[in-house]
């Protein structure tokens, strides 16, 4: 079964479940993310800044922000392409690649949980995770990725994106950890 498979089989947890790591050491593989977007409001790299602070006791956290729309242009095909460009640059053929899209997979906490500790087994030197533009990702990156999942069923702004998946992100590093965050 392929890693991704295995997250459409979990991604809605039965109770009583018990966590794929539970109690195992688990690999911290370095973390970069890669947000497309409009320059970050005060407010919402404090809590970048915040969140980067926790997961730096459980692995190093890189923050790229690309800027939206790289060629100027009204095209929203062109864009998508040339966003798409610039992502693929800063993605290695080593890396576990992992795309936010709101018709990816759902998720639970657990499960983001289990895709990093899944991550550390893969022998992938970097987990990335991509956060796309106003008009999402492009076919390069969509067909690099190793897993696409959701945040949410509504679509969310890249700086929205980013603190859920740096808060989530945190939070299964304690689900790993058996840390009384969670719950």
């Amino acid at each position: 079964m392929s890693i991704s498979s295995s997250y459409m089989k979990n991604a809605i947890p039965s109770p009583g479940r018990k966590l794929k790591y539970s109690g195992e050491s688990v690999r911290a593989l370095p973390i970069r993310i890669l947000t497309i977007g409009k320059k970050r409001s005060r407010g919402i790299q404090l809590l970048v800044d915040e969140y980067k602070e926790k997961l730096k006791h459980y692995c190093r956290v890189d923050d790229i922000q690309i800027r939206s729309n790289p060629k100027s242009t009204g095209d929203v095909k062109a864009q998508i392409e040339g966003e798409d460009i610039v992502v693929m640059q800063h993605i290695r053929s080593e890396d576990w690649v992992v795309v936010l899209d709101e018709h990816g997979l759902d998720i639970g906490s657990e499960q983001m949980a289990e895709l990093v500790g899944d991550a550390g087994k893969t022998g992938s030197s970097t987990l990335v995770f991509c956060i796309g533009g106003p008009y999402g990702h492009g076919h390069q990156l969509r067909e690099r990725a190793d897993v696409t999942i959701r945040l949410s069923s509504m679509v969310l702004n890249h700086q929205l994106a980013l603190i859920v998946l740096l808060e989530q992100l945190y939070r299964a590093w304690t689900i790993l950890k058996g840390q009384k965050y969670h719950h």
